[in-house]
């Protein structure tokens, strides 16, 4: 009964002393309240010998989570929840797999070269019931990190930055790749969620390298492309390059552009940035586009040639000098066709910065895409090496492509048909999409029917044969009954000239003699011959 006595009596006065200290601190200035708190905090440490570090949800930028804490986040989920008592499940945002991590207000332990460290997830409410403008005071999230004080600088120095690495290595291998386009530049608002400069969809194009209609040799050549990229993030530093490459895909439609693309994506496990450079406006708008942009992506402007005019032609010598006259002369020019406000104004310059200039260093491990049908019409500094440092050419269906695409669409590696198709595909120009087209089943008869889709596409490859030859035969007679325009017109423009040339030596005949006939008449031979004829 004793024991029990004081025990509530030990309950009754730490109740009133709670009591009266939180009667105390409504009525204590906060700079002093302060002052307790931090004496608190020292008289605690003296007698404790472990440390705590404070992560929180939102650091400086209240507008976004804090990168620390997301990686915190997934290394807990992924190495320590199944020693938590308390979990939590939900799908993350732009996350592919259920994430399971730890519930606030829980503990769990980790080891790390034989230090313990105890983690603990906690949250602290608003002290009022007000709605707040930023995001991060409304809920502050935590995690808590606590360790013996003699493995301070390996938490510090190695620990943490181990969890941050394995954390974002987690988050990569669990999030769901994205899509992304430009949204107009009117339509942006950091403020409001979705109206920010990219919107983007789940990627899911299917393509793989395995199934891209090309020739196994090229494709070999740009996979380990790519993987000699992806591992060379100290080599770039070593020589002092931003980590990037740029690709330039040349190549008639249809030839597997975009397919190209999907599958670099799906190789590498990059998001896919789709800059419509007709939505930007100026120079300014596409280089904020650009750090908007994250690391492990793939940039692409697709039909380059077509967006706007980067040819990077000058103007008329002779309108320029026009021009400079007519500002010497102190008169102002009116543009006859005045430039349009809407349009883009997307300098080559601009462009020209954007992948190769002080911006693209900006983050790292990206790749800039060009594609184009005709690379002729691009200006040759846009193109250069060190901007896209590789052409890979996406050409008319060959032989070998077409053996992967009868692989993919009817799983047959060899046909009697074979060697016909060769025959015709080394003296026929058609795409793989066109193959492709031929080869698929389009119903229930056709369905499964090698042989009928094979001898579809010896019909089709015939018929482009054919209609080849015509076209080629029509632009002969074209060319022909046009050279014989142009003699016939250069025949007429020399017997003209010719014409000319004796109505002008008639012409040289008459002065001759009307100067001749003058002559005479001011010696006066003329007027004495008169004379003799009126004396007889």
């Amino acid at each position: 009964m004793a024991g029990m006595d004081k025990w509530t009596g030990f309950g009754s006065a730490l109740a009133s002393f709670l009591f009266l200290w939180s009667m105390v601190q409504s009525h204590l200035p906060v700079a002093f309240r302060h002052r307790l708190s931090t004496w608190a905090n020292k008289l605690a440490s003296f007698f404790s010998p472990y440390l705590h570090i404070t992560i929180s949800e939102y650091g400086a930028e209240r507008f976004s989570r804090s990168d620390l804490f997301l990686a915190v986040e997934a290394y807990l989920s992924d190495a320590c929840a199944r020693r938590a008592h308390r979990l939590k499940a939900e799908l993350g945002k732009d996350s592919k797999n259920l994430q399971v991590s730890v519930d606030d207000n829980d503990e769990v332990t980790d080891t790390f070269k034989g230090a313990t460290i105890w983690w603990y997830a906690a949250k602290k409410l608003p002290r009022s019931q007000v709605i707040s403008f930023y995001p991060g005071q409304d809920e502050r999230r935590f995690y808590q990190v606590v360790f013996h004080r003699r493995h301070r600088d390996l938490v510090v120095g190695s620990y943490l930055p181990y969890v941050l690495e394995e954390g974002r290595a987690v988050t990569v291998r669990n999030r769901q790749r994205r899509l992304f386009t430009n949204n107009p530049s009117s339509s942006w608002n950091p403020y409001r969620s979705g109206n920010g400069v990219w919107s983007h969809v789940p990627f899911e194009h299917p393509a793989t390298f395995d199934t891209l209609a090309m020739d196994p040799d090229d494709k070999e050549a740009i996979v380990d492309d790519l993987e000699a990229f992806r591992e060379a993030k100290d080599y770039y530093a070593k020589v002092g390059k931003a980590w990037k490459r740029g690709y330039l895909l040349h190549g008639p439609p249809g030839t597997g552009k975009s397919t190209m693309i999907a599958s670099m994506a799906n190789f590498l496990d990059y998001d896919v940035y789709d800059l419509e450079l007709t939505a930007v406006k100026n120079n300014t708008e596409l280089r904020k586009l650009f750090i908007e942009t994250t690391g492990k992506s793939i940039i692409v402007i697709e039909d380059i040639d077509c967006s706007v005019d980067l040819t990077g032609k000058r103007k008329d010598k002779k309108a320029q000098k026009k021009n400079s006259e007519d500002e010497a002369d102190g008169k102002p020019m009116l543009s006859v066709e005045p430039d349009k406000d809407d349009g883009t104004k997307v300098t080559l310059s601009g462009l020209l910065n954007f992948i190769d200039g002080l911006w693209s260093a900006c983050g790292g491990e990206r790749i800039i895409i060009f594609t184009t049908n005709h690379k002729d019409k691009l200006d040759p500094a846009l193109i250069r090496r060190g901007r896209m440092d590789k052409h890979i050419e996406m050409s008319y269906c060959s032989f070998e492509a077409f053996k992967v695409l009868a692989s993919n669409y009817l799983d047959i590696t060899e046909h009697e048909l074979f060697g016909e198709i060769r025959r015709l595909l080394e003296e026929t120009d058609m795409s793989p999409a066109d193959v492709a087209e031929n080869l698929m089943p389009m119903s229930k008869k056709k369905k499964r029917d090698n042989n009928a889709c094979l001898a579809g596409l010896v019909e089709a490859l015939k018929k482009a044969k054919e209609e080849a030859a015509a076209a080629k035969a029509k632009e002969e007679a074209e060319a022909k009954e046009k050279a014989e325009a142009e003699a016939e017109a250069k025949e007429a423009m020399e017997k003209e000239a010719e014409a000319k040339k004796g109505q002008g030596e008639d012409q040289g005949n008459r002065d001759t003699t009307s100067e001749s006939t003058e002559g005479k008449m001011s010696n006066g031979e003329i007027k004495g011959s008169e004379q003799v004829a009126s004396d007889n």
